[in-house]
């Protein structure tokens, strides 16, 4: 039996009402159900809710988790950055602000909050001992955090927390960033990504090298912007003229705070191992912030169950079939191809065989109707439900993409072929059959064994130089509306080994998908 557009709810809705008889057991789920966890993240939903309840323990859980989902703040930035003097931790925290339209949290800014007893306590022991004691520090970020907009926006920590025991207390009170990031490589190399906050960014680079950048350091009093003598010089007068050399930037000073860095740092970070992110801070600010950004900006892998319905497009020679067989081999998913399954409904004498066969033998395109029918039996059944799929030769165009959506099958990895039409040629027109074996060759990758075989081999018409031309523009003529339909599409170069080119079809479904940045 097929299904139609509006089919898939009477389908989810006679399954919840009648699947938990037992004497209809074995149950099954219908694909429409894994489908909707999947689009609207209730996996990963019900695991931040689970997660803030451990963290939290409140005495009435309902209100709390209603609170916690009317908040809607889950995926805000929560970010900390590490690294030494002059690595530019600041400015990359600024910058990243900025673009994020996130928080900045630094013990700076932290002291200079205005109405708050722990701010005013925070500055007069700076004054008198320079430093700002653990604790005090920590509930300065605690209240600053509980801030709305911090809870809305998140937040970027800058330089906190400094010590082992202050990363030990922001963990206890259930703090997690989501990304951690160190500046400079560090001698003892990158740690894995950690646990505790969400993202680690940690800058790193030799110390003559942040000894020397250091000394070329300005202050604007009136931003709080960081510039540069030879690096980053503002370009107005007006600017240049109220810049002021900070406090603590010589020699021997920054030697210090370095050697203090390093004692620390080995504290730290293995308490964020899965999380860390660690850049060469010893480059242009640029390319240090490309690399952050792009780090914070991608999702940690999920734990959610994932089963994968892949649809690969390309033109004709593109690789699409061997990567498809590539594939069902390795992850077992069910190999779709379309135009195959319309040939095995005409070879099987199935109820669709007279409505198929007539545009067989006129060699006239299939409508779309008759093909979704053919395809849907084949997605419907329970090894593409269980175990996913992998589509191909169908949709070729907007209109297809369009019929394949409103019936229900969408996939949730998009791959993009991209090969020029040179190397498609020298793939297909250099193909031969023999007609006694029915081996097939290639003239250049597998040339027949002997010249007597060779005499005998014939090509298919539709290798044929100008058909393949033919195809491959009318792909390319519909490829454009294809990619805006599927947004989420990876394009690749196909134009390189085949098993290059699957293990990036690989990273592309084993990995969550990168945000779009508006």
């Amino acid at each position: 039996m097929t299904r139609g557009p509006s089919d898939a709810g009477h389908q989810g809705a006679a399954a919840l009402h009648g699947g938990m008889d037992a004497t209809t057991a074995p149950h099954r789920i219908p694909p429409e159900m894994p489908q909707y966890g999947e689009a609207n993240h209730v996996f990963e939903m019900m695991q931040n809710m689970l997660e803030q309840l451990l963290i939290h323990q409140p005495k009435d859980p309902i209100p709390f988790m209603i609170n916690h989902l009317q908040r809607n703040n889950d995926y805000v930035p929560k970010i900390v950055i590490l690294g030494p003097p002059a690595s530019g931790k600041t400015t990359i925290a600024m910058w990243l602000c900025k673009h994020l339209n996130s928080n900045l949290l630094s013990v700076a800014n932290l002291m200079a909050k205005e109405f708050s007893s722990l701010a005013a306590d925070a500055r007069r022991h700076y004054q008198k001992f320079k430093t700002v004691p653990s604790m005090l520090l920590i509930r300065l970020v605690q209240e600053r955090l509980s801030e709305e907009d911090c809870v809305r926006r998140g937040w970027i920590l800058d330089g906190i927390p400094e010590t082992r025991e202050q990363a030990l207390m922001i963990q206890t009170l259930g703090i997690v960033p989501r990304h951690v990031s160190e500046w400079p490589p560090t001698p003892w190399g990158p740690f894995p990504r950690a646990a505790a906050p969400r993202s680690t960014i940690v800058l790193s680079a030799p110390d003559t090298v942040l000894i020397e950048r250091n000394l070329g350091k300005r202050l604007d009093p009136q931003t709080g912007e960081i510039y540069h003598t030879t690096f980053d010089w503002p370009p107005e007068s007006e600017i240049q003229n109220r810049l002021m050399v900070p406090a603590g930037i010589s020699e021997g000073e920054t030697a210090q705070k370095l050697l203090e860095y390093h004692r620390n740092i080995t504290r730290i970070l293995p308490s964020y191992p899965k999380i860390l992110k660690v850049i060469p801070a010893d480059q242009p600010c640029v390319d240090v912030f490309s690399q952050a950004l792009t780090y914070v900006q991608s999702i940690h892998r999920s734990n959610a169950p994932f089963t994968p319905r892949v649809l690969l497009c390309g033109p004709v020679g593109s690789g699409k079939s061997l990567q498809a067989a590539l594939l069902a081999q390795k992850y077992g998913l069910v190999n779709v191809c379309c135009g195959q399954l319309l040939k095995e409904a005409v070879a099987d004498k199935s109820k669709y065989c007279e409505m198929i066969l007539p545009f067989f033998e006129k060699e006239a395109a299939v409508p779309d109707s008759i093909i979704m029918k053919v395809l849907s039996q084949r997605l419907d059944q329970q090894d593409c439900v269980e175990r996913g799929w992998v589509l191909h030769g169908f949709p070729r165009d907007l209109d297809q993409a369009h019929v394949l959506d409103s019936w229900g099958y969408k996939p949730n990895r998009v791959f993009f072929l991209n090969v020029p039409f040179d190397s498609i040629a020298e793939r297909l027109t250099l193909r031969r059959t023999d007609p006694v074996t029915g081996e097939r060759y290639h003239l250049m990758y597998k040339p027949p064994p002997t010249m007597e075989i060779q005499a005998r081999l014939l090509q298919n018409p539709k290798d044929a130089d100008e058909r393949i031309k033919l195809r491959m523009d009318l792909f390319y003529r519909n490829a454009a509306d294809l990619e805006q339909f599927y947004r989420q599409a990876i394009t690749l170069n196909g134009d390189q080994d085949p098993y290059t080119v699957f293990e990036y079809i690989e990273s592309g479904i084993i990995n969550p998908l990168p945000k779009k940045v508006p």
